[in-house]
């Protein structure tokens, strides 16, 4: 017969990866944060290779490209390579924005408060990423690699 007036017994973690993760909360969430944060470098790559096969190989839109900040020489891939890497970190901080609010935080703040406040944060990181490729791609290519390659050494 069970005693119904007992008080509840705490659950333990089943398991000793379990217990660590609950005696470390804040380490583990840092493992978490960085090899989720995979899932958008894997992303950057994707959208580089396929920006640079279409903008840059396919299409031949390496012709230099110059504004404000931004220095995409012919031999940086031009405004293909610009085009290949805006659409890359922009795809990039979207998939990270989610998988790091729902996976890593948690976080049950609504989008419409959080959104923004990354928004402006990912524009940072954008336009910081989007400067450095064009000079990155154009030193890889004067050391003989390839369009393709170059791209994912300057995503890094």
């Amino acid at each position: 017969m069970t005693d119904t007036n007992a008080a509840p017994t705490e659950e333990k973690p089943t398991g000793p990866i379990r217990r660590w993760i609950k005696n470390h909360p804040a380490i583990w969430e840092f493992i978490l944060f960085n090899v989720l944060s995979n899932i958008s470098t894997i992303s950057r790559f994707v959208v580089t290779w396929i920006g640079t096969a279409i903008f840059v190989s396919a299409m031949g839109l390496t012709a230099p490209f110059h504004f404000l900040i931004f220095n995409y020489p012919e031999s940086g891939n031009g405004l293909g390579g610009f085009l290949t890497f805006l659409f890359a970190e922009v795809i990039a901080q979207v998939v990270n924005f989610f998988v790091q609010m729902k996976w890593v935080f948690k976080s049950d703040s609504s989008f419409k408060d959080a959104a923004w406040k990354y928004a402006i944060l990912a524009v940072v990181i954008v336009v910081v990423n989007l400067v450095l490729p064009g000079y990155v791609t154009s030193l890889c290519q004067g050391w003989g690699m390839n369009a393709g390659v170059a791209g994912t050494v300057a995503s890094v």
